[in-house]
């Protein structure tokens, strides 16, 4: 059994490889895995375990064609269920080896967790990581570049074994060149990762060459996963007249640190710590006194679709142990500890979410902002899905107008004009709605309040503030939409009632501006105030267009009207910059298309791609089209990010036009397949599917 003392050479260790259904880890299943034995300082490939791996759903064609697995290749083959507890018995009290290891333990996590089946903890070193400590100065580190630099030969590329061979050798490789740099143990080299990131994430970066080598990778996890997926839950709460005594044996039975509270409709916290403090200075007597004296108000709250990394920054930063965990609505649903956070982590989380979440001013937002693309260039280098990337990113572009928001109800009141006059909701629309966005953001915001006209008091209090609003965000580096759809501006400021007149016109009249404004309006999500009025109008837009049949048809007409993205001769068709609107000629296609579907079926929710598999859930499309048109958008988007950091380097405002020539060839040929998948999308809003 390796400890953190052994040296690297001794180690007991098992290289692994997964090939799977897709680069997403929430959604990939695993197609093939392979791990090979590594112990006395060499690979014992002849002992190698590898397997297919029948996964239970299509493998999409984009897929296959990248590891040549297909559908055909895997019936009949053992399920993972079959599986688990051989890799449980090959990963016990072994150190886990891979390059970009933590993909393959995301993907497996969640293997496990489908198969019911208890997954070890493990222990990993990214080979990854290792070769950056080793050669910082190489120009890529990704797996053929390693082994191409270590003159260690890869068999069977993009095969499990093939790849996990490649990578016990490199892994092997590396260890004389780590020892020269004072790495020799599993503790040294997990420590030198650590200040690695560390360095990359908080350090200065004097050019930007040095800045996108230095950010490659981060540990990704808390950037992967939400709160609620690691939450202890339901929550563990007591009644304040417990005493102290109960309170001590209930933490020890549930085998926790801590017990929420509710004293005076406030949630509070008791933990082991202050219990102890307690008998401290009460002596044997404390035990039989109530633990309401000790509760500590207000918890502090994290939302369950928070993603990991903002919960761990608020952690950090408040010098705590303890959150709980808030559903959308503000209720009580679980909690979560520095065990359930720092486990899943390398290093320092970049604070990103919890600094703007604390954010007194526009220049604070604005500092908390400028990390998003360090954030964005780290997850990408680390080949984080792009999906996730844009929903990393969706997901700050909302905290910002939540914030923003909060800051101009501050300035209302220091001004005089009081709290706001009715319940309202600040709607974020579009593309951060949909958890989509990329690096070329502006605002796109609605207001929806309780009742008030045009021109009431209550709605000249709510222009003011959306105006505040909106200066603060374009103060901070959201700048202020060009097609005008902010909240300061009446047609997108107006009353619950008022919406639902405005609705009803959209379907009504089927003007193109209406429908330009329908585009974003069914991407909107609630960020401020009193969400229930946000859902209750997106409700009503969703009832109201579901049996709206010509309105309907237009949005599909509009959806199937998207330019050709290759020349005659099959070029990519480009602007006189030698750029194409991957916008224009891919995603919007796709969300449009998947927004149509939504209505049409009553797929209420928000993503394109959760639209598309609810969609195709019902029988209204093909699983296996579904899934290849989501890759083609995790492809797209992939392009877009990349083109949008190189733009910000060198000081160009990012778009979405991409230039081609930038991308190598390999790449060039998957954005082509994948544009190519775009006709699948308006495929599926043809009369007969509709």
């Amino acid at each position: 059994m390796s400890t953190s003392s052994t040296p690297l050479i001794a180690l007991d260790a098992v290289v692994i490889d997964t090939e799977t259904t897709g680069l997403d880890a929430r959604t990939a299943r695993v197609l093939q895995i392979a791990a090979v034995p590594v112990r006395g300082g060499a690979a014992h490939v002849s002992e190698a375990f590898v397997s297919l791996v029948d996964p239970g759903v299509p493998i999409p064609k984009v897929v296959t064609a990248i590891h040549g697995i297909h559908d055909a290749d895997v019936r009949g083959q053992p399920t993972f269920v079959s599986l688990a507890e051989k890799l449980n018995s090959l990963f016990e009290k072994r150190i886990v080896i891979g390059h970009a290891v933590g993909y393959d333990v995301a993907v497996l996590e969640r293997e496990f967790a489908l198969a019911g089946t208890p997954m070890p903890k493990l222990r990993t070193l990214d080979v990854r990581n290792l070769a950056r400590l080793a050669a910082p100065s190489l120009a890529s580190h990704t797996l053929d570049a390693v082994c191409q630099w270590l003159e260690v030969p890869i068999r069977a590329r993009h095969s499990a074994l093939g790849d996990a061979e490649a990578t016990a050798a490199a892994f092997l490789a590396l260890l004389p060149r780590l020892r020269a740099k004072g790495i020799r143990t599993v503790a040294e080299a997990e420590a030198a990762t650590r200040k690695l990131a560390e360095r990359e994430l908080h350090g200065p970066s004097t050019t930007h060459a040095d800045d996108t080598a230095s950010l490659e990778r981060i540990d990704s996890f808390p950037y992967r996963h939400r709160v609620g997926d690691i939450m202890s839950a339901p929550p563990l709460i007591a009644d304040p007249n417990m005493k102290v005594r109960a309170a001590i044996q209930l933490l020890l039975a549930k085998g926790v640190s801590s017990v929420l509270v509710e004293r005076d409709g406030i949630n509070g916290i008791v933990t082991e710590r202050d219990l102890l403090r307690a008998i401290d200075l009460g002596g044997e007597a404390a035990l039989g006194a109530p633990i309401g004296p000790h509760v500590r108000t207000p918890l502090q709250t994290v939302r369950d679709d928070d993603f990991v990394y903002r919960a761990i920054g608020r952690i950090e930063r408040l010098g705590i142990r303890h959150l709980g965990v808030v559903d959308a609505e503000g209720t009580l649903i679980g909690a979560v500890t520095t065990r359930n956070l720092l486990r899943h982590r390398a290093t320092t989380a970049i604070a990103l979410g919890d600094e703007i979440d604390r954010a007194p001013n526009a220049p604070a937002l604005a500092a908390a902002w400028a990390q998003l693309p360090r954030m964005a260039r780290s997850l990408l280098a680390e080949d984080v899905d792009p999906l996730t990337i844009c929903s990393v990113v969706s997901s700050e572009i909302c905290a910002m107008t939540r914030r923003a928001a909060e800051l101009a109800e501050q300035r209302m009141a220091d001004e005089g004009h009081g709290a706001p006059p009715v319940a309202y909701a600040v709607l974020v629309l579009g593309s951060a709605g949909r958890g989509e966005s990329q690096l070329a953001a502006d605002q796109d915001n609605a207001i929806v309040y309780g009742e008030g006209a045009e021109g009431s008091p209550a709605d000249r209090w709510f222009e003011r503030c959306a105006t505040y609003m909106s200066d603060i965000l374009d103060q901070s580096g959201v700048p202020n939409c060009k097609g005008g759809v902010m909240a300061k501006n009446r047609v997108w400021r107006k009353s619950v009632a008022d919406w639902k007149v405005t609705i009803d016109g959209w379907l009504r009249r089927h003007t193109a501006k209406d429908l330009l404004s329908v585009d974003i309006f069914f991407d909107c999500l609630p960020v401020h105030g009193t969400r229930a009025l946000g859902d209750e109008i997106w409700d009503y837009a969703y009832a109201r267009a579901g049996s709206a049949r010509e309105f309907q048809m237009l949005l599909t007409e509009m959806s199937r009207a998207h330019a050709n993205a290759f020349t005659l001769f099959g070029g990519f068709r480009r602007d006189d910059a030698g750029r194409m609107d991957l916008k224009r000629y891919g995603l919007m296609p796709i969300f449009t298309t998947a927004r149509v579907l939504s209505i049409r079926h009553g797929a209420r929710t928000r993503s394109s791609g959760d639209r598309l598999r609810t969609v195709a859930d019902r029988g209204a499309a093909s699983a296996e089209a579904v899934e290849a048109i989501v890759a083609a958008q995790r492809t797209l988007l992939g392009c877009v990010i990349g083109q949008q950091l190189v733009d910000l380097d060198v000081g160009i405002p990012p778009s979405t036009r991409v230039a081609p020539a930038r991308l190598k060839a390999a790449e060039r040929d998957q954005l082509k397949s994948a544009l190519k998948a775009v006709e699948m999308a308006t495929d599926m809003v043809s009369d007969g599917r509709m």
